[in-house]
């Protein structure tokens, strides 16, 4: 909403000197967004001339250009005439015109110098329309008697034409509808500052006020939207004798302008400058074009109608239309129809303020894609009693500046329903916004807004019967009317005070360790990615679990999308659509990570089947407990991609693809970062690679898989070949660690490394063979890792020869060979005894 200050300044005190900050500063307080600053971007000297006299010059070039001669100043003096060069036609000797002078700057900005052209020396510019930026007409050069003006010459014509007026833009927030007016904006500067305001519906003269007859409009809505008729408010009204053709007052063009609306015709101009004055749209009909009365009514099938943009719509049943005898004349609160618009040849017109169904309007305005100034207003809520002063207002202007006259003929519908007071407790507005209030206060806060305050029957209790003002539907419970009065009362009121952490309290455990896990992978060189919760069934039964078990799902009553209305019960889906996503886009490398929750319900267990308790006060157990049953578990989860190279081709260094081993290095980070030790064994899942698919350990509770994606999945996917993915139980980790990770110390003993090669059986699981090498070695073996796995010519068929790199160290002496060896052979006996092992030589 743009509001010009001059037009303020007639209904709200601005003292002398008020900038447009200062007003935005004033309104910020009670609520309202400050956005832009508006004007009109010229500064003079700009005055009126008087063309003396002029010598039309035909040029090579096909055009004809104007010398002229313009007097700009009274009496005889050195500059009272300028010469100056106009390419226009449409003016004559004696006409007063704009006369922009050097020094002078116009919009764009676009500065004004005497500079030569055409052969003569052009000491300033004939400005048009569009140059001044009052409109859209560069057609010619802007004659002020067109305007209804004979000025003075030398007259500043920025102060004549109102071009030195600035306007404020406020963001206007869907619950505050009344925003939308000159009259709402007064009333919030009053409350910010304690400035008189003054209702401009009030000030209008109404002579003919409870005589309106003779003109016939029902409503007839025979399927209302939510059971709200249509429309609850339907004033109109005659003026007959307009003269359309008289020009626009410059002051109204000015203030449309800097109020963001174009001006177009005088009757139009009027019916918009009351909008944006009172709040209330309205429309107007040539009287002598319609056929009978007005019917208000939904759109029947097949219907169409032409819009005033000359658009054939072809209407829906739930859409609200104005109709006479010819069928639909507008569509109701968002656009009128061609038939009966107000044109040049109008000589009697019908005003028409209603009130209709926010709801109606917004689905219409949305369904046919024609949002307009009436229907934004709409959507908010408009005061259903300002109807009457607003048709009013405007027959006032039609009679003042069109030369009508105003009669007796129109019609009042009004069906507005009592507004029913709200109790407001005492105390509760105290309790709420955190700042000791009187009653006093309240009461004179909420009077501020224009509510009714009243005490309630019963004076022992304290509580106050608030009925809001009419044009305020967005106040419907006390808790608004606390909100209404803090805003009175001034936010700054409300004391800034930091809570007290109640003592040992911090993140929680699984919080920590999520935070460390973040951390780590971070560091390891993976980037955390997020992805919607929400897949297919069949994505939930190819990744929810590792076998061809049934995998039950939550499916949403209302999904974004159709194709993937499930609650997904791995993370692997939306990780795997991410990279997808970006490898489409050349990004070919990728290590990614995801922490977030899945959702693993029961099967057979009907969840989010409960009535939800209201807010008036904590639930108690029970309906904690039962809410806590509505819903499924949701263990938070890790998701690990690798794809492409992990290191990248350089100088002297070949490209090493990713694979396997790097998420399974990667899960070894989670489980370090959870306080836990990892045990990898070999595993199966459906959705990987046969044989290259490992499952992870913690103890002997299984916390998650690893593995290649099977390449025809990765091919439906448009993937390489190999992706490497690898999902864990991150709660599962957490509750089997300590939620405590305790620094290593540092040893400043050398370390003894050895190497030790075993021969198993090929179908024993290599990791299972490192964790007896690892129990069996005792204390003294600080790490082991696997360092070759070895099938072929010196192994026997079915046997492997799998080998371990070891290092051991004391805490207290340097280790000797004979030690070392010792806990290595250790190691060996208990793989020899767990697995039949023997030593390689």
């Amino acid at each position: 909403m743009r509001v010009p200050l001059s037009w303020l300044a007639e209904y709200v005190d601005l003292t002398p000197g008020t900038t447009p900050e200062d007003v935005h500063e004033a309104l910020v307080r009670v609520g309202l967004e400050e956005e832009e600053i508006h004007t009109f971007d010229l500064t003079g000297p700009i005055v009126v001339g008087q063309v003396l006299d002029f010598v039309e010059e035909p040029q090579k070039n096909g055009k004809t250009i104007r010398w002229c001669q313009v007097r700009v100043a009274p009496g005889d003096g050195e500059d009272a005439v300028r010469g100056i060069v106009c390419g226009a036609g449409n003016f004559f000797p004696g006409d007063k015109v704009v006369v922009t002078l050097p020094g002078a700057v116009l919009p764009g900005p676009f500065p004004i110098a005497a500079r030569k052209t055409y052969g003569h020396v052009s000491d300033g510019m004939i400005a048009s329309s569009r140059e001044l930026g009052l409109g859209d007409d560069h057609d010619g050069i802007l004659r002020l008697t067109t305007l209804g003006l004979d000025p003075e010459v030398g007259t500043d014509a920025i102060a004549l034409l109102g071009l030195d007026d600035q306007a404020v833009e406020i963001n206007v927030t869907p619950d505050r509808g009344y925003a939308f007016s000159i009259r709402g904006v007064a009333r919030e500067y009053s409350h910010a500052t304690g400035a008189a305001f003054r209702d401009p519906a009030l000030a209008v003269s109404d002579p003919l006020a409870g005589a309106l007859e003779g003109f016939s409009v029902s409503i007839d809505d025979q399927a209302p939207i939510r059971g709200r008729a249509g429309s609850s408010v339907f004033v109109t009204r005659v003026v007959r004798g307009v003269d359309a053709t008289r020009p626009t007052p410059p002051w109204m063009v000015a203030r449309l302008k800097l109020a963001g609306i174009r001006s177009i015709s005088l009757l139009v101009d009027i019916t918009n400058y009351v909008m944006l004055e009172l709040g209330q749209p309205i429309h107007g009909y040539d009287f002598d074009a319609l056929q009978g009365g007005i019917v208000v009514r939904r759109a029947m099938a097949g219907e169409t109608i032409v819009t005033l943009d000359n658009a054939t719509r072809t209407l829906h049943g739930e859409d609200l239309l104005i109709t006479d005898g010819s069928g639909p004349i507008g569509l109701a609160g968002v656009m009128g129809g061609a038939a009966t618009e107000m044109s040049a040849e109008t000589t009697n017109v019908l005003i028409e303020a209603a009130n209709f169904d926010p709801v109606s309007i917004a689905r219409t305005a949305r369904r046919h894609k024609l949002p307009s100034e009436a229907s934004k207003r709409y959507e908010r809520g408009v005061d259903p009693q300002i109807a009457v002063a607003a048709a009013a207002r405007v027959a006032q202007l039609m009679v003042d500046l069109a030369g009508g006259v105003a009669d007796t003929t129109g019609s009042v519908f009004s069906d507005i329903p009592d507004r029913q007071p709200i109790e407001l407790p005492s105390g509760y507005v105290a309790g709420l916004v955190g700042f000791p209030i009187s009653a006093d206060d309240e009461k004179q806060a909420l009077a501020e807004i224009g509510a009714t305050v009243e005490d309630g029957a019963d004076a022992a209790s304290a509580v106050l019967l608030v009925t809001p003002p009419s044009w305020r539907p967005d106040i419907t419970d006390k808790s608004d009317l606390a909100e209404e009065v803090a805003r009175i009362i001034g936010y700054d009121h409300i004391p800034a005070v930091l809570p007290v952490a109640p003592p040992g309290r911090g993140l929680t455990v699984s919080q920590k360790v999520r935070r460390r896990v973040a951390n780590a992978l971070a560091a390891d060189g993976f980037t955390e990615v997020l992805a919607y919760p929400f897949v297919s069934s069949a994505q939930n039964d190819l990744f929810g679990a590792p076998d061809d078990a049934e995998v039950a799902g939550i499916k949403l009553a209302n999904p974004l999308d159709g194709t993937v209305p499930f609650l997904r019960t791995s993370l692997l889906p939306g990780v795997l659509e991410i990279a997808r996503r970006n490898l489409s886009r050349g990004f070919t490398d990728l290590a990614l990570y995801e922490l977030g929750s899945v959702f693993r319900p029961e099967a057979g267990v009907d969840y989010g089947l409960v009535d939800l308790p209201g807010i008036e006060g904590r639930p108690d157990a029970e309906t904690l407990a039962a809410l806590e049953a509505s819903i499924p578990r949701q263990p938070r989860h890790a998701a690990l991609l690798a794809l492409g190279n992990l290191i990248p081709k350089q100088p002297g260094q070949p490209a090493v693809a990713a694979g396997i081993a790097d998420v399974l290095d990667a899960a070894r980070v989670v489980a370090a970062a959870s306080g836990v030790h990892l045990t990898v064994r070999q595993g199966s899942h459906k959705a990987f690679h046969p044989g290259r698919t490992a499952e992870l350990f913690v103890g002997a509770q299984s916390v998650g898989f690893a593995g290649e994606l099977l390449p025809q999945i990765a091919a439906e996917l448009h993937l390489p070949r190999v992706v490497a993915l690898a999902e864990l139980d991150l709660d599962a980790l957490t509750v089997a660690g300590s939620g405590v990770i305790e620094a290593e110390p540092v040893r400043a003993m050398p370390a003894a490394t050895q190497d030790l090669s075993l021969l198993v059986d090929a179908a024993v699981p290599a990791g299972d063979v490192l964790e007896v090498v690892r129990a069996g070695a005792g204390e003294l073996l600080e790490d082991i890792q696997l360092v070759d796995d070895y099938r072929g010519p010196g192994v026997a068929e079915g046997a492997k020869s799998v080998t371990f790199a070891l290092r051991f160290r004391a805490a207290d002496r340097t280790l000797t060979a004979a030690e070392a060896s010792e806990a290595k052979l250790a190691g060996a006996e208990r793989a020899k005894e767990a697995y039949g092992a023997t030593v390689r030589e």
